[in-house]
Parts: C-alpha cells; structure tokens; sequence
C-alpha cells in the first residue's frame, strides 16, 4: 500500500490541533476537506483514526499509534525540503512567532524593521500573547519570553539586557496615600494588578530581601490583562502597579511616575528568542537568530 502523504499531512495537523476547524484555518482549506481527507485516509488504511465529538477531535488508539510513528518523520521531511530550497541565495518564507507582550525592545518596532529591511523575502506573523504553551504543537517557528519560563529542551538566545519590575505609583497617588516602606505593606495600598486572562489568578508581585525571593499578594482593586489600562490608571493616580522597568522608563523619565522600594527589586536574566532543538533549523529562522546576535553585540 502506498502512503497517502497529503492524508497523513492532514491527520497529523488535525493530531496537533486536536480540532478540525483550528486544522483548516492552519493549512488554508475548509472543514469538508480536513473531513473528506481524514475519511480517505481511514478507509484507506481499514481502521478508525479519529473519534470526533462536537467540540473535539481524540485520536483512538491506532491513531496514537500512527500519529507517533509518522510525526517525527513529516518533520524530517519538511526540514529535508526547507534544505534543498534554502540553496538560494537569499533566505525566504514564513517565520511564525509568539512573543511575550512585555518584551518591550524586542516589539518596539526597530529591530524587527531592522529584519525585514535586511532580508525583504521574509514575512513575519507575531502573535502577542503571555499564555504559556508548546510551540511546536502550535505551529511556532520561535518564541520570546522571560529566560526563566522557557523549556530546559529549547536552544535559547538573549534579546535584551538584564530585566528588573518595580513598583510604581503617580506623584498624586503618593501625596494622598503615602508610599510603602516594604513589601508588606502592599495590601494595605490601592494596587492595580495583572493577570492574563480571566481563568488565571492575579499575578502575585515578586521581591528579594537578603538573597531569599517572596511574593505578595496584593488583593488588586483593579485587575487586567492590558499593560496599557495599567499604566494609565497609576498615572492617572488610581493606585500602585507593578511591572518592567522598561515598560515604566518613559514614564519615570517624564516623573508621571516614581519607582519604588526598589532595594526589594534586584534584576534578574531578561528575554531570550527560544526554539526548537533540531537537526536542521529553517534558513529563515536562522537568518532572524543571525540578525538578533549581531544586534545584541
């Protein structure tokens, strides 16, 4: 019997996404036909690959047994064919990227035009987001994020310089309230927190006193996800918020804001460009890797 490669492309994305409308928005085709290719593909082979249900796809188990055997060997393929293609002289293609919202230099639109100017055949698809999630079963070519989230399996390089958060608070705010002599002193403070999305608690603010980490949880009044509605909040003097310093320079620098009990903030390794450890890394995510070292010297 010989292999259906199209059928087997099609299952191992509908594997991946576990879905068959994520499968079609990813390869560009509708839902009949993600449907039509996976009912070939099981007729094809005599057996059941996928049981479906209204809102998921579970793979049964001749099709754990397939996805597991062929999805190593779809990734030598494509990387076998993204070789032979790359023996042009000028990288090309896609480079699918999810970074961080809070990766500040990284977004701040310079160094990436810097990129593109650099290799014009390339095209970039970034997706801003702080959720934590496999990129390879998402279909990422590179993530940005904080050193200290990234997979201990992922090659990592740095994009920025040492990060530190701090504490802020509007000059009004602190002529009304008074400011925190400590940490603990938080709770009793109007605080503005963060959290990425509504199903998550709020992100417990960190500090180090002699050498030994703890965080606070700061019982927030107002909670968000948006960095923006943060700041314009401490700055309109709504109460204390916390984030990256570099997030917060332009606004320290203009004395919207004051930093504080920054002896509590040391800093701490900053974000890093993370992918996938493999045998042949796309010519065009090499070329951003390239790029990004040059400018990091």
């Amino acid at each position: 019997m010989s292999p259906d490669l199209s059928g087997i492309a099609v299952f191992v994305t509908v594997a991946d996404a576990r879905s068959f409308r994520a499968a079609s928005e990813r390869l560009g085709v509708t839902r009949s036909a993600i449907s039509q290719a996976i009912r070939r593909l099981e007729e094809r082979m005599g057996v059941a690959l996928v049981q479906r249900t209204t809102r998921s796809v579970r793979l049964t188990e001749a099709g754990e047994r397939l996805y597991q055997s062929v999805r190593p060997a779809l990734d030598d393929l494509a990387a076998a064919m993204e070789a032979v293609g790359e023996m042009r002289e000028q990288p090309s293609g896609m480079v699918r990227l999810t970074v961080s919202s809070i990766a500040e230099r990284f977004l701040s639109g310079s160094l990436l035009a810097g990129f593109l100017e650099a290799y014009p055949d390339i095209r970039l698809d970034i997706t801003v987001t702080d959720e934590e999630f496999d990129i390879v079963s998402e279909g990422f070519d590179a993530g940005v994020r904080l050193g200290e989230v990234i997979e201990q399996d992922m090659i990592a390089i740095p994009v920025s310089d040492e990060q530190r958060q701090l504490v802020t608070a509007s000059p009004a705010y602190l002529a009304r309230h008074g400011a925190p002599a400590h940490p603990r002193d938080l709770p009793k403070h109007r605080c503005i927190g963060w959290r990425p999305s509504p199903q998550v608690a709020p992100y417990r603010w960190e500090f180090t006193e002699d050498g030994r980490d703890f965080t606070v949880d700061v019982n927030p009044r107002v909670t968000t996800n948006d960095m923006r509605v943060m700041l314009q909040l401490a700055c309109a003097g709504a109460g204390l918020t916390f984030g990256m310093e570099e997030t917060f320079r332009p606004y320290l620098a203009r004395a919207e804001l004051v930093p504080l009990l920054e002896e509590f903030c040391p800093p701490f390794p900053g974000f890093y460009l993370y992918y996938p450890s493999r045998r042949n890394v796309p010519l065009r995510l090499r070329a951003l890797i390239d790029y990004l070292r040059k400018s990091r010297r």
